[in-house]
């Protein structure tokens, strides 16, 4: 469990969203560029989106996860238990190493399900930070696959797309079983 920082905190004041769960189609469209008619609606959507993902509790957080078809990504992996929030409009990966990484991976919108996902073990990715600076960030390890992860999102993929459909498919059918089940519970 995470501890209680002044990020996570702060984000306990503010209203969270809810997180869409696969199949849910707003997951598999290819979300579109944010341009500046977007300003008031991504300031608004950004500590929503960070309040949603620490209360999950996640690592990243893409805008079409929550509703929104924008191309918004929040991350923070919380290195040694100290917020390190990055927020990161229309990013793109511009450089991608040829050396394979394989990794565990989760998602928000399908709790409860994971598989190990080969990715490159390097990115660089191209974004706009929240006042609108153009930055650039290089990452491996756990920051490169959850850029990664993120900016799938945003493409209309979810991790299990990189799977065989024979796991792909294992995995959507346990998904819809569990949410059948807690519904069943909660109907009781």
């Amino acid at each position: 469990m995470r501890r209680m920082t002044t990020e996570t905190a702060a984000a306990e004041a503010v209203e969270s969203l809810p997180i869409l769960i696969a199949p849910h189609p707003i997951l598999k469209a290819r979300a579109r560029a944010i341009g500046p008619a977007d300003d008031s609606t991504v300031r608004d959507l950004i500590p929503r989106m960070f309040a949603t993902m620490y209360r999950a509790p996640g690592i990243g957080l893409a805008a079409p996860q929550v509703g929104h078809g924008l191309r918004l990504v929040v991350i923070d992996l919380m290195p040694d238990d100290k917020p390190q929030p990055y927020t990161m409009i229309n990013p793109e990966i511009v450089a991608a190493s040829p050396d394979l990484a394989t990794r565990e991976e989760g998602c928000l919108s399908l709790p409860g399900q994971y598989a190990d996902v080969t990715r490159p073990a390097k990115v660089a990715i191209r974004y706009l930070d929240e006042a609108g600076a153009r930055r650039q960030v290089e990452a491996d390890g756990l920051l490169a696959a959850c850029l990664q992860h993120e900016i799938d999102h945003l493409d209309g993929v979810l991790f299990v797309d990189h799977l065989s459909n024979l796991k792909r498919n294992m995995i959507m059918r346990r998904l819809a079983k569990e949410l059948r089940q807690k519904r069943d519970e909660q109907k009781r």
